[in-house]
Formats: C-alpha cells, structure tokens, sequence
C-alpha cells in the first residue's frame, strides 16, 4: 500500500518525539533551543505533544527544523507535509484521552509545562502506564488521519473503496466509508520508527503501538442513514465508519487492567544480542497483539518523587462514597481526607418556551467535596 502522490513512494518512515512536532512549530529562537536538547537522542516516552501546543494543526510545519530525522523522514515530511497536522492531532486525541480514563486514578495521565518530555519521566519505565500510553497515542493517530482523510482535507487519501463488498438486505453503499488501513499505514510509521533497536523496550512498544492501531481496525463497524419522505426509509445507505474515540479509550483502559506482565530474555543472533520477551507466568494465557504488555512495575504513585515522575495524590479531588481506587480510602493511600463546602452557581427551573428558547435560573447549591490530606 502506498501514500499516492507525489507519484508513488517505496515503504516511508516517519518519526516524531516528544520534541519534534513541537520544535518544528516554535519560533526561531525556541527551534535553536529544541535542537540543543533533543537532536539525537531517542526517548521511550515519544509520543507526546502538550496543551501548550493545541494550535499546532493550524500552525505551518517547518520539516528542517524537526532535529534527529534521517533521510527518509525528512523526505516523508516534506513530501506529505498535509498529513503531519493530523498526526499530531492525533496524539493530542490520545493524551486526552487518557486524561478521562486516568482521572480516577492515583497516576491521571498528568502531563508538564514547559517541558520536552511532558509526561516527565513516567514512560522512563516499561511500566502500564507507559503501555497504554503508546497504544492510546497510536491509536489516536491512526484515528484522526483517517477521519481527516474521510473529511476531505488530504489530496493523497480518501474514502475506502476496497472493503465494501455486495450491499446487504434492505441497504446500499454510500457515503465516504473511512479507511482505516491508510490511518493505520501511517500511525504504523509514525509510532514505530524509532523502535527499530534489538532491546527489550523497544519490542514493548511496538507490540503496545500495534495493539493500540488494532483496537481501531477491531472497531470498524457498519453505520447508516435513512433517506425517504416524512423520516420513512425508503433507502437506507451505509458505509463504514470508525467508533467513536471514547469507546477505543474504554477498550484499551480494559486491557490496561489486564496487561501481561512479560520478563525480558536475551538471546544471540547473527546481527548480535537480542533482547525479546515472554510471558512472566506460564500458566497464564500468554498475551494476543490486542493485549497489553510490560515488564516493570508502576509506584504507586501516593507520594511526589521527581525520580519516577509521581506528582503524589495530596490535595486530588476524591469520592467519598466510592469502594474503588477514586474512592478517598485509595486514592489518598490511607492518608485520610479533608472535607469543605463549595457554593456553585447553576441554572436551575428551566423551562421551554414555544417557539424556541429556553429560560432558566439561577440557583446557589452548596456540596462537600473531599480532598486528600
């Protein structure tokens, strides 16, 4: 499979770390600072783009100002410099997302200002958490190139005409069917490239970069839409469309839970040492491509400790009613919690006004909320 034009381009290689897509965007004098700190150096926590550069998708992307790239991913950059947008709004979809499925937890997905590696060094480690952050990143970038393909906003890519096959009974083809085996290609590429080493991290994240595209490919389903007089469905045309997003976040946080712990064992081959893993416990089912994998344990992350990039749970919002790991037992591991009123301001009696507004007041409500010690 190909990227289409320019002509047709062999096997491509795209690479992007915590500090590229970002550098590439930045004013000059933040691009020589960018380069200084992350020309060659490869950080297992490189799918990473912060909230200080939302805008980046609107912004121009300058490929030789992207430090550490080889060849074939300047050529990639500057060749299909319209899809480089969309992939980094796919990793900002990733991070969060998980945001929303860590907010709960003791570790919540917490990313840093002002900092290369913003996640800081959590992904330093072949923990869970770093597990999931790889698949939900690469799955979010093979989300938003697809979907931007469907929308139009790409020359080199489209609507999927490959997996369609005979209609069904009652519906036909139509639409723009999303294709997922482009977005996959590119996120495949993007997330994997740097992964080429012989160690044990590596193997790692490419098998959690892959459960992560997978996910989306496994999600792929049938949606359709009614054409007739009066709301009748007279024709019905489907077409295939990717889920939304939250339900791939919902996926992997399950196989979050249930990650294979793995144990790394070396082994000598013809280009030298190899490092490749298995399953710590034999009597467990060993791990599919959809599962999630590691080989180091989290901390727990009760305490701040700049060494594991634990900010500690003091002061985290917590449930008091909840038995779970939100709950203020958990989450504020046996600290105990503090209790204070909090006034909130919200509409209140509304009521609907024929034809068509809504109007409201404006009540005072008064809730407990808890907060670890």
């Amino acid at each position: 499979m190909d990227l289409g034009s320019p002509k047709s381009l062999a096997p491509f290689w795209l690479a992007v770390g915590p500090w590229t897509l970002e550098c590439a965007v930045q004013p000059p004098d933040r691009q020589s600072m960018c380069s200084s700190a992350g020309a060659g150096e490869h950080l297992h926590g490189s799918l990473a783009l912060g909230q200080q550069y939302t805008s980046l998708g609107s912004q121009p992307i300058l490929c030789g100002s992207i430090p550490g790239l080889v060849p074939k991913q300047l050529r990639f950059c500057r060749n299909y410099l319209e899809i480089m947008p969309s992939v980094a709004e796919g990793v900002k979809l990733g991070i969060q997302e998980c945001q929303h499925q860590f907010r709960g937890r003791r570790w919540n997905c917490t990313t840093i200002d002002d900092s290369l590696a913003i996640f800081g060094p959590v992904l330093d480690k072949a923990t869970r958490e770093s597990a999931f952050v790889h698949a939900i990143a690469s799955a979010g970038v093979a989300f938003a190139v697809t979907r931007s393909c469907a929308e139009g906003t790409s020359t080199i890519c489209g609507c999927d005409s490959h997996h369609k096959g005979p209609p069904g009974d009652g519906w036909k083809w139509g639409g723009c069917s999303e294709d997922a085996d482009f977005g996959v290609l590119v996120s495949r590429e993007f997330a994997d490239a740097r992964e080429n080493r012989p160690d044990a991290r590596s193997a790692m994240n490419r098998h959690n970069n892959e459960a992560g595209r997978t996910t989306i490919l496994d999600h792929m389903h049938l949606k359709c839409k009614c054409h007739g007089l009066s709301g009748s469905c007279e024709v019905k045309t489907c077409w295939w469309a990717q889920p939304d997003f939250r339900a791939i976040g919902d996926y992997l946080k399950d196989k979050y839970d249930s990650a294979s712990e793995m144990v790394v064992e070396k082994h000598r081959e013809s280009r030298g040492w190899v490092e490749t893993l298995r399953a710590k416990y034999a009597l467990f089912k060993p791990p599919t491509e959809r599962d999630l994998v590691y080989y180091e344990n989290s901390p727990n992350f009760c305490e701040p400790n700049p060494e594991t990039g634990s900010f500690g749970t003091r002061d985290r919002t917590c449930n008091v009613t909840s038995h779970g790991i939100d709950g203020c037992d958990l989450l504020c591991c046996g600290r105990g919690h503090n209790t204070r009123t909090e006034k909130r301001k919200e509409k209140c009696h509304c009521i609907f006004h024929w034809c068509c507004y809504v109007s409201c007041q404006e009540c005072i409500r008064i809730y407990d909320v808890h907060t670890c010690k």
